[in-house]
This record gives structure tokens, sequence and C-alpha cells, in this order.
């Protein structure tokens, strides 16, 4: 009896966390620091994640694990073609005059986005919703479709700071995938990749201005 109390009074702290991590400080940002870069917090936090993570029994291998890489990459390509092929063409239609415009008009800030966006934005990003959203609270979640589905809703709703629900929607959506990508393969390079190739093309084919954070402020 003793131990079962003590399980469950842990879930329940566990729970209390995770929304309060993941949806109350989110909510707070939003609130009170609308328009204010995320990346200065996202690199601190990811730094208190990884010595989290190195002295609570993560397998270290899942920083990196590149041999996951080669056989999920045909998948990933595969699956990115049509997201293209599908985002472009509803780009073209419901928004003309925004298609390809980053690489357009400004071609130097979108090299930029193609060379820094992965290693500032998106492995952090990976550290916090998969690696340690996983780690941390699997004894409320499991380690089954209730973490893809917590894992996913943290991730969508992380980009309310953005300002808007069309973010939040897609975030969610792709946070199904990365999600699922992490379970199967235990590789934050893997995801960091599936990751970085949807970042890159949202910001190539002109839906950028829903996941700049310095849209909000205007």
């Amino acid at each position: 009896m003793t131990v079962d109390t003590g399980l469950d009074s842990r879930k329940a702290w566990l729970a209390v966390e995770f929304v309060a991590l993941f949806f109350g400080l989110t909510g707070l940002s939003a609130l009170f620091l609308r328009g204010v870069g995320p990346l200065p917090f996202l690199l601190a936090i990811t730094v208190g994640i990884v010595i989290y993570l190195r002295r609570t029994g993560f397998d270290h291998r899942s920083f990196w694990r590149a041999d996951a890489l080669r056989p999920a990459l045909p998948g990933i390509l595969a699956l990115w073609a049509v997201s293209a092929i599908a985002l472009t063409a509803a780009v073209a239609v419901l928004r003309p005059d925004f298609l390809f415009d980053l690489p357009r008009e400004r071609p130097l800030i979108w090299l930029l986005v193609l060379v820094f966006y992965p290693l500032v934005s998106v492995y952090p990003q990976e550290l916090l919703f998969r690696a340690f959203l996983f780690h941390r609270y699997t004894p409320i979640f499991g380690d089954g479709h209730r973490m893809i589905a917590a894992s996913a809703t943290a991730f969508g709703f992380a980009h309310f700071i953005v300002g808007n629900w069309i973010s939040v929607l897609l975030s969610a959506a792709a946070g199904v995938l990365f999600a699922i990508r992490y379970r199967r393969t235990r590789s934050l390079l893997t995801t960091s990749v599936d990751h970085a190739l949807y970042g890159i093309l949202v910001f190539t084919v002109g839906l950028g201005d829903f996941f700049y954070h310095g849209a909000a402020a205007s």
C-alpha cells in the first residue's frame, strides 16, 4: 500500500509538473513576452536538459545515434516530398504573393535559416519535446500512443507564442510525426533531420510568417 501510494503521488506530481512546464509557462510567455525571441531561453533550457538527462539514466547514445538515420531516411524523404508538393500547391492557391517569398526577396536570410535553424532551434526542441519528455514522463503516459499525443500536444501548444493558431495546429500535426520517429529510432539526429526538413520547407514555400516569433509583435 505504501509503495502504491508513493507511486500514485509521483504520478500526480509529474502530471502537475507537465501541465505547468509545457502549458503554464508557454501561456505566460505568450502573454508577457509577446514578440520576444525564444532562442536564448531555449538554449538555456537545453543546457539544463542535457545535464539532467546525463544524470538520470538516459541512454546517451540517443543524443545522436547516427546509425538510425540511414534506414529511416527513405521514408522521411518520401513523406517530406509529398508534403512539399501539397504545401507548395496550397500556398500557390491561397497565398500566391507569398510563394517562395523568403528565397526570392531575402536570399541571404534564407541561406542563414538553412544553416543555423537546424542547429540552434531544431535540435534543442527535439531535446525538450522528445528526449526529455519521453524520459521524464513515461510513468504517466507510458511509451505508446498517449506519449505520442502528449509530446505532439505540448509541441503544438509551444508555438502559441508565435501568436496564431495555424502554427499551433500544423506544429501539433508535425509533432505526431516527430514523436513517432523518435519512439521508433531513439535517435535525436534522425528526428532533428526530419524536423529540420519540414521547418525549412515552411520557411521556403511562404509560410514562415506563421512561425516567425517576430510576427507576434506586429
